[in-house]
């Protein structure tokens, strides 16, 4: 059987730790409402994106420059009928060397086809890694949602139109 677990990946010049510094830094990729510490074994933190999108993240595996696990202990979807989507999953960042380059694999356990807000949360985390945490990475600057709309908003619009 397939694995069906929405994963994406990058590849970049940038040192593993490097990549690991950036992905301990959500708030430069993801998102400014995130509050709560996000670098070392057992931190907690919180995001939130107005009441349409709320979660709660553990850091459940910390590895430095190798992999980064966040277990989702809590969440919420405004927009799903389904909301125990999310909880208990595993998003997990490996970093490894390929050609003399740095690979990050992005998987989230648990995020199938099946779930309500598969399509809208692949975009989103298509978005996020490949664009905001590559550019995080490679030039010190993400495109993470503002304290304020963003990204989530135009997919949300998105997803409302269908």
């Amino acid at each position: 059987m397939q694995n069906q677990n929405f994963t994406t990946g990058i590849l970049v010049d940038q040192t593993p730790e490097e990549v690991f510094n950036a992905i301990n830094n959500p708030r430069g990729w993801w998102s400014e409402e995130i509050q709560g510490s996000t670098q070392k074994l057992n931190d907690e933190f919180s995001y939130h994106y107005k009441d349409v999108h709320m979660s709660k993240m553990k850091l459940i595996e910390v590895i430095p420059d190798k992999k980064v696990v966040w277990l989702v202990t809590d969440n919420y979807f405004q927009f799903t009928k389904d909301k125990s989507e999310w909880k208990g999953n595993k998003i997990i960042f490996e970093i490894s060397e390929k050609n003399k380059k740095t690979q990050l694999q992005f998987t989230q356990v648990g995020l199938v086809p099946e779930y309500e807000c598969y399509d809208i949360c692949q975009n989103g985390w298509s978005n996020y890694i490949t664009n905001s945490l590559r550019s995080l990475i490679t030039t010190g600057k993400g495109q993470p949602n503002p304290k304020e709309g963003g990204f989530n908003e135009q997919l949300l619009q998105q997803h409302n139109k269908k």
